[in-house]
């Protein structure tokens, strides 16, 4: 029979009933050591609200307005019951146990569902694309439904809808794993960077133990976890960390792209690992001639060009690409030229263990540089007026800033992290916080006046990587038109929770809380001690945060960015520091 699914059920309501991390992780790795080691990766994709990688391209694709027309049909409620069931509960799993619970039985045995059956039915729903789907998708679920008992339910709907309400994330999955399976937590989080692939990770761990996992190795057309980089705002600081020396690279403000070359196989994912290959066919075929070698990973940055100066326009007009229809009308009216900047693999030899240098000379030898496709531009720095020199060219330029790397024997490609091996140093980066930062939502006030029946003001967080938590940072109310009120407001409602997210660190006490999932782009007057805020709490000064003094949003939505690559606590931190540095200079 395998495994149940209400045995399952069982250690959701255990993890939703605690909001304490190393007790959920403790819950996890019972159940991961207790899960049968052929579905294990289909446990682990469910308590994450998944049911494959992102990279598979495969979503479930029920939204809740439609599971609650499956709730209505399968409870024969009236639409008002499950409108306000569902608005009394805010969520379309109490909803439906609520509903189902006031069910008369009508049958008098009912085979106990399976983990095995439950998945194969999320894959059904998932595989129905087309005419028709909408209705297959509300046949398949109905039936699911019917023989759930009302807590199976919940969860069910919970998953199908993407919003499982139980605050474990990755990084809490992998502490469950090496704790399950004895299993070293970083040779389990590398694993996972470079496969990018939670349930291979814990389908290894089963089978073949911390062996198994400690062979995971790069593939092409499996997506690396992209390295990531902090930032500093003098060049003198940047070069201190570095040891005195680095390569800077103009950084330019485009869409990054990891590119997976096989032959004549061309496959671009986004920097979150998803398949965005069918938006731009022109990269494929620039690749295809482009890229010397039969098999590569590469990484570059894709910026937009007007097709009738050649000069580079904002980043925003890549929203173009996304259009499900008339994808080559697209990119001829909004083409883009590709900066390399690293490479991770070549015909058979994984470069992420190599330093820089070693990667660099091996881009040079394989990217054939023409009008769109050309190696990012840099140099060598080593005094501070090389980089205020190089800066204000990349500036000139169009670019943001620089990113300027570690060249040293340390200077690896290290998959899924951050770190001080790349640095960023972004225009404008001086007393004033005149830069934008990536935060996240994780609470909303309710709108007055002209706002009312909207989401008027929204909490906002930064992440913290080493506790794994969003800690909040400013409220924002300003930089909305009247359309980002209704479109956020409506985003917002569909992640609204009862209580504060169990990796959320706040002391502000929003109207409405919110799973931290939406990343925007905000920008600020300056960064100041905050008794209200818990970003860098007791860093800076004892019983103090950090907090941004008028936040505006700048309209930017960062849909491209998981809340985990939001901008961090340290980010916040060195921000705050080089304006004391300014003033005290002044």
């Amino acid at each position: 029979m395998g495994m149940l699914f209400r045995e399952l059920v069982d250690f959701y309501e255990r993890l939703e009933a605690t909001t304490k991390r190393l007790e959920m992780t403790d819950i996890l790795a019972e159940l991961l050591s207790k899960t049968p080691p052929d579905i294990i990766d289909k446990v682990v994709y469910m308590t994450l609200g998944e049911i494959y990688p992102a990279y598979r391209g495969l979503e479930l694709g029920v939204a809740e307005k439609l599971a609650l027309r499956v709730v209505k049909q399968v409870t024969g409620a009236s639409e008002k019951e499950v409108d306000e069931a569902y608005a009394r509960h805010g969520d379309v799993g109490n909803a439906a146990m609520v509903l189902l619970r006031r069910k008369p039985q009508t049958t008098l045995f009912t085979q106990e569902l399976t983990v095995q059956d439950v998945y194969s039915a999320f894959e059904k729903i998932a595989r129905s694309t087309g005419p028709g789907a909408v209705d297959v998708k509300m046949s398949i679920l109905a039936g699911l439904l019917a023989q759930a008992s009302p807590v199976e339910a919940k969860h069910i709907l919970r998953i199908v809808t993407g919003n499982m309400r139980l605050g474990v994330a990755d990084m809490t999955i992998l502490d469950a794993l090496a704790k399950a399976f004895g299993c070293e937590r970083e040779v389990c989080e590398r694993a996972y960077n470079l496969s990018s692939d939670i349930g291979l990770v814990a389908l290894t761990a089963a089978r073949e133990g911390p062996e198994g996992v400690r062979r995971f190795s790069v593939r092409v057309g499996i997506p690396v976890r992209c390295m990531l980089a902090e930032r500093l705002a003098s060049a003198e600081e940047i070069l201190e960390k570095l040891g005195g020396r680095g390569f800077a690279e103009y950084k330019y403000d485009g869409e990054r792209m990891q590119i997976h070359k096989s032959g004549e196989t061309v496959v671009i994912f986004s920097r979150r690992q998803e398949n965005i290959t069918s938006q731009y066919p022109d990269v494929v075929e620039m690749v295809r001639k482009g890229v010397s070698a039969k098999e590569a990973i590469l990484e570059c940055e894709a910026v937009p060009l007007d097709p009738e100066t050649g000069e580079t326009l904002p980043f925003q007009e890549l929203m173009h690409r996304k259009r499900k229809k008339e994808i080559e009308k697209a990119a001829e009216e909004y083409p883009v030229a590709l900066y390399f900047f690293d490479i991770l693999y070549v015909d058979g030899e994984d470069l992420t263990t190599q330093p820089l240098p070693i990667r660099r000379k091996k881009l040079e030898e394989i990217v054939v540089e023409g009008e769109r496709m050309r190696l990012s531009t840099g140099r060598m720095v080593e005094t501070p007026m090389e980089v205020e020199k190089f800066f204000a060219e990349a500036v000139e330029a169009g670019c943001e800033g620089l990113m300027i790397k570690s060249v040293d024997e340390e200077s690896v490609y290290r998959a899924g992290a951050r770190g001080w091996q790349w640095i960023k140093l972004k225009r404008d980066y001086r007393s004033e916080m005149i830069d934008t930062v990536d935060l996240v939502v994780v609470g909303a006030f309710h709108g007055r006046g002209r706002r009312k029946g909207r989401f008027g003001a929204l909490l906002m967080a930064v992440y913290n990587p080493e506790k794994d938590v969003f800690q909040t940072v400013c409220k924002v109310g300003s930089g909305f038109k009247d359309v980002d009120l209704e479109t956020l407001t409506e985003r917002v409602n569909r992640l609204r929770l009862d209580a504060k997210h169990p990796r959320v660190e706040a002391l502000m006490e929003p109207d409405v809380w919110v799973q931290p999932s939406l990343v925007l782009e905000i920008i600020g007057a300056e960064v100041t001690l905050s008794p209200v805020h818990t970003c860098a709490w007791d860093v800076v000064k004892q019983g103090y945060g950090l907090g941004i003094r008028f936040p505006r949003f700048t309209g930017r939505v960062r849909d491209d960015k998981k809340p985990e690559d939001a901008t961090t606590d340290s980010e916040i931190v060195e921000m705050y520091r080089s304006q004391l540095k300014k003033v005290e200079a002044e």
